[in-house]
């Protein structure tokens, strides 16, 4: 036995002498930098897949948090949010962003991806920065599909993804990630609190405040909200996890380089700020009304990472949980506020993404390492994040604004009122999204999938009263 080993050692020893000058060999012909793009493009493909399955996580999120009679028509226009607002931003709003920017304003080159610049570096390709940048335009869009759920019609909300996706959210990019007139400002977002996420909720709030509540929703003689509980809590917190892991892309993706303590630091940030975010919106909802809130919670996990994804690279880990506190209390108050003021957002999109968007930009004015007025960098950046919030929210609501006015002025915009008493389900897809809870379990109705809609003189049920 030993003199096996002994042989072993001397044969190991012995390859691993005659594997220098090969190794050495090998490091002279391979080209380094080709292995470098090869390794980007790699790292960029995986954080891609993550933001990409963001998207399954917002149609479980709003799927649960909404009523089962629209749950197809919920997974119907994510998956066209996806579809419709890649090919939207691949077409103009890649060029809107990163094409060669007019007056520190809009790209005007880079159509179809061609002739484009990019926006991250020699090592990383056009075409891998366009798939990552493309998820993040898709998320922009979809979160307004939570805010006007239940009744808006879905050639309306088409039209409003392609809007967003090709015009909206790319301006917003030009000005900052694409080098425009905020970038030359100093304003720091390092993946999104307000050029992704701000974006999509301002558009949220704006768009729920023209479209109208749904029906029953406000007390007519009161005005005071009533709840309209979400089918499957479930589906909500799968959602919600979901959301939290693809976030380890959306920023870890952010970093746009293999740099591991950049990598990591951004990963434990998002880490701290997600869960404090939970943490606080639970214990808050438990004080406030004796009971832990799960949708507050799942909603208070989104807001501190919405509320770390502007400076995941620039806070220190303590001031990551810190701003997920805070955005965790911060969300179950501003949902109250809009009720409040009788806008309609069932998934409390605008809050988490509005609200603590606008928190998590100026965030990085108070706790960047460097410059934040925190650390001694004085007021500078956090003004200059403050003309960027600004800025935005102005852009974003007064083109989402005159968008919604004109879908509505042209009757595109809302179902009929049976529609919604009935459900968008039947009445924009013609299937159920629980075909069993209408018709029982192995009844049909005809049809190619054993179900065909309602038919227009079916009964409507009464509304609640109001």
């Amino acid at each position: 036995m030993r003199r096996l080993l002994k042989l072993g050692v001397v044969t190991a020893t012995l390859l691993m002498m005659s594997a220098v000058p090969a190794l050495a060999q090998i490091e002279d012909t391979v080209d380094l930098e080709a292995l470098n793009v090869f390794a980007m493009t790699l790292y960029l493909t995986f954080a891609t897949g993550l933001v990409f399955l963001m998207h399954a996580g917002f149609s479980m999120l709003e799927a649960g948090m909404t009523r089962q009679k629209n749950a197809a028509n919920i997974i119907g226009k994510n998956l066209l949010t996806i579809a419709l607002g890649t090919v939207t931003y691949y077409v103009v709003g890649w060029a809107f962003m990163y094409g060669d920017i007019a007056g520190g304003f809009i790209g005007t080159s880079g159509f179809l991806l061609s002739n484009a610049t990019g926006g991250a570096g020699e090592l990383i390709t056009t075409e891998i920065d366009f798939a990552f940048q493309a998820m993040f335009a898709a998320t922009a869009a979809t979160i307004v599909s939570g805010a006007v759920a239940e009744r808006i019609k879905f050639g309306a909300y088409l039209v409003v993804v392609m809007v967003l996706t090709g015009v909206i959210y790319p301006v917003v990019g030009a000005w900052t990630w694409g080098g425009g007139w905020l970038a030359e400002l100093g304003f720091t977002d390092f993946a999104g609190s307000t050029i992704v996420h701000l974006t999509g909720g301002a558009a949220a709030l704006v768009a729920a405040a023209i479209i109208g509540p749904r029906i029953g929703k406000f007390d007519a003689r009161t005005g005071r909200p009533r709840a309209i509980p979400g089918h499957s809590m479930p589906l909500a917190a799968l959602g919600t996890m979901l959301l939290f892991f693809g976030w380890f892309g959306f920023n870890g993706g952010s970093v746009l380089a293999l740099d591991g303590p950049a990598l990591g630091h951004v990963i434990v940030t998002t880490a701290m700020a997600g869960t404090a975010g939970g943490l606080a919106a639970a214990l808050f909802t438990r004080f406030r009304s004796g009971k832990f809130d799960v949708s507050m919670t799942a909603n208070g996990i989104l807001a501190g990472l919405v509320g770390i994804t502007a400076g995941a690279d620039s806070v220190s880990h303590l001031m990551a949980l810190v701003v997920g506190l805070f955005a965790g209390v911060l969300v179950a108050v501003a949902v109250a506020s809009i009720d409040a003021i009788r806008i309609d957002d069932p998934v409390g999109a605008s809050s988490v993404h509005g609200v603590c968007g606008i928190l998590g930009t100026l965030w990085v004015g108070l706790a960047h390492v460097e410059d934040g007025l925190f650390y001694g960098g004085g007021p500078g950046l956090l003004a200059t994040q403050a003309i960027g919030v600004v800025a935005v929210v102005a852009w974003v609501g007064v083109t989402v604004g005159g968008l919604f006015l004109v879908l509505k002025a042209a009757d595109f915009l809302r179902v009929s009122e049976q529609e919604e008493i009935e459900g968008l389900d039947v009445h924009e897809h013609g299937v159920p999204g629980y075909p069993e809870l209408v018709h029982g379990p192995g009844m049909s109705s005809g049809g190619e999938f054993g179900f065909s809609p309602r038919p227009a003189t079916a009964p409507v049920a009464k509304p609640v009263e109001e």
